[in-house]
């Protein structure tokens, strides 16, 4: 909770940015099972050839695999929240390890930049005040970006405003 919630004020706008997750806890073990069977079988049709040392070579792409989809769980656990009063907009930065960075900005002093890319969309976005740039929303897609921008946009130009919606 921000001090400006504390002392009663609405909140105009607030968001918890996370990155999308492709594989659930369910997927993840049949992938991983799928994978394993597959790999004992071609692992044993070699050894029975006499190419025994292929099965080495099997274990070893099981291994990466397992690590790389263990990378991307614990990125997963990364998130932003973005919050905005009519005195505060506070921006709230957590990494997979669990340590946050917090900024809290006066919201008539930000500005919202994006850097667009014509084929592609809305490829970054920044929050801008008093000659600093703090990049958010990095774990949305570019229309994601997009419409999460133009709700922020809105909501400082309400916060500009003196207004609540």
């Amino acid at each position: 909770m921000t001090s400006a919630e504390r002392q009663g004020e609405p909140t105009l706008f607030s968001a918890v940015l996370r990155p999308n997750r492709s594989l659930s806890a369910g997927g993840f073990l049949a992938l991983m099972l799928s994978f394993l069977g597959v790999s004992l079988a071609a692992g044993l049709v070699f050894a029975g050839m006499g190419a025994w040392p292929i099965i080495g070579f099997f274990v070893i792409e099981f291994a990466v695999l397992w690590r790389a989809l263990s990378v991307n769980y614990r990125d997963v656990r990364a998130y932003e929240v973005v919050t905005v009063t009519p005195s505060e907009l506070t921006l709230r930065q957590v990494n997979p390890h669990g340590a946050s960075r917090t900024w809290t900005l006066n919201p008539l002093w930000v500005r919202l930049d994006r850097e667009r890319i014509e084929e592609y969309g809305t490829d970054k976005l920044f929050i801008v005040s008093r000659g600093r740039r703090y990049s958010i929303a990095n774990v949305l897609g570019p229309f994601e970006k997009e419409s999460f921008a133009d709700a922020l946009s809105a909501a400082l130009a309400d916060a500009r405003r003196g207004r609540a919606r």
